[in-house]
């Protein structure tokens, strides 16, 4: 990434929102997961999108290049996203994942700045079954512990446990993935705390999904572990929006962004290409 520079945008709360920018052609902000920031999670789809988009690789706070804040509500979240996108001062295109999916799809419901999306197997909490959230409860209990002990790496891997398959688990340990991301276990805990705490509808919440009106491309891989991220959330999302494609990722999971990127850039450049040249 020799053309690399950073853009630089401030949040609603004063707090900076920045992320590394490469490549050529029309502006795409990528919205990263839960466990990483905007370097972290892109760094391997990055090389198959920067021919043809200006890669905006932006984090939010308490993450990557940006600020420190104290509220790291999905509220909060959203408006760093549309804060960034909106400073780049036309219309871009967007793709998020995971937890960066939903946060993406809650900036899509507030600015006209977007004029396609693209999700890859976003959170859905409104979907969720009584195991599932059970499921989710324990781990992140489990996380905090890890993190009280100051074994984030252990608390991420316990994390990734719960959204990856047994493949995935592989790879990751691989590439010492579960120290890379180590640093942001305290952030995502206190950002499922203050979502729980949160009376403001989420970014995948029905009143939201209903203010969107780009067209958005839902992505789900089909080696998922949790029915949660690979089908009932995805599917949710794709059935409320007016303008929707749902497609599978043949043979990806949860971390298909990290560790299927060619299969995953094919979907993103064929539906942003056709946005582009129908806008």
């Amino acid at each position: 990434m020799n053309d690399v520079r950073i853009h630089r945008a401030v949040s609603a709360d004063g707090t900076e929102i920045a992320g590394r920018v490469c490549g050529h052609g029309p502006p795409l902000v990528l919205v990263h997961g839960s466990l990483e920031d905007g370097d972290l999670d892109w760094a391997s789809i990055v090389p198959f999108l920067k021919e043809q988009f200006t890669c905006y690789l932006m984090s939010t706070r308490n993450r990557g290049l940006s600020g420190e804040a104290v509220d790291l509500s999905p509220a909060r979240r959203i408006e760093d996203v549309t804060a960034f996108i909106e400073s780049i001062g036309e219309p871009v295109s967007v793709v998020g994942e995971s937890d960066g999916g939903a946060l993406a799809l809650g900036a899509a419901a507030r600015t006209n700045a977007i004029s396609a999306l693209a999700v890859y197997e976003p959170v859905v909490p409104e979907v969720a079954d009584a195991e599932t959230i059970a499921r989710l409860e324990e781990t992140f209990a489990r996380v905090g512990e890890a993190a009280a002990e100051g074994m984030l790496a252990h608390g991420a891997r316990i994390f990734s446990e719960l959204v990856a398959n047994e493949d995935e688990l592989r790879a990751l340990t691989a590439v010492d993935y579960f120290n890379e991301c180590a640093r942001y276990i305290p952030a995502m805990l206190q950002e499922n705390e203050d979502g729980l705490e949160s009376d403001e509808p989420g970014p995948t919440n029905d009143s939201v999904l209903s203010k969107i009106t780009v067209p958005v491309l839902v992505l789900r891989g089909t080696q998922g572990a949790l029915r949660l991220l690979s089908t009932d959330g995805p599917r949710h999302v794709a059935e409320q929006l007016p303008d929707s494609q749902l497609r599978n990722v043949e043979g990806a999971g949860h971390f298909g962004i990290a560790l299927a990127p060619q299969r995953i850039a094919e979907e993103l450049l064929q539906f942003f290409d056709a946005s582009l040249r129908s806008a």
